[in-house]
């Protein structure tokens, strides 16, 4: 197996490995994803199959696609994290909204609304990190990976 081909598997398994522990949390652990935990997890689904497909035809553009997707994961936990910290707001339907300027009826409303999961609330840390900041480290570090899978097959055109 090439240098690249080896580093296609490494990224897309280390997307396998995070994609699996947010189910096995789910599944065995009893906690079930908010809507910005559900959106993290598309893009390490997506970064699986283009390293798949980057073991059997053109490594070099599934690594450039691979990086991509690691890298929206990892922005999407970026910005999950914040909402969490309460850095900014997030989805009016998966956070909590000030109450002081709503009525009793749109007040009423809004809670018999809410979703089980909210995705301001931080439900697991290790560390002092959330999941979703560990998926953002974690994700960054697949990133240079699939970067470095990119470069090795870009060399390998140019006969370096």
């Amino acid at each position: 197996m090439t240098r690249q081909k080896t580093l296609l598997l490494l990224a897309a398994s280390g997307s396998a490995a995070l994609l699996l522990g947010a189910l096995a949390f789910e599944h065995l652990g009893g906690m079930a994803p908010c809507k910005l935990c559900i959106w993290q997890r598309w893009p390490h689904g997506i970064a699986i199959a283009l390293g798949a497909l980057g073991l059997l035809a053109m490594p070099a553009l599934m690594a450039g696609l691979g990086a991509l997707a690691a890298l929206a994961t990892a922005l999407i936990g970026g910005y999950h994290t914040g909402v969490e910290r309460g850095w900014w707001p997030g989805p009016s339907d998966c956070s909590g909204a000030p109450a002081s300027s709503l009525s009793t009826e749109d007040l009423f409303a809004q809670i018999m609304a809410a979703p089980l999961v909210r995705c301001d609330e931080v439900p697991w840390e290790m560390l002092g990190l959330s999941m979703a900041s560990w998926n953002m480290a974690i994700s960054l570090g697949l990133v240079l990976i699939w970067l470095m899978a990119l470069r090795t097959g870009l060399e390998g055109r140019t006969g370096r």
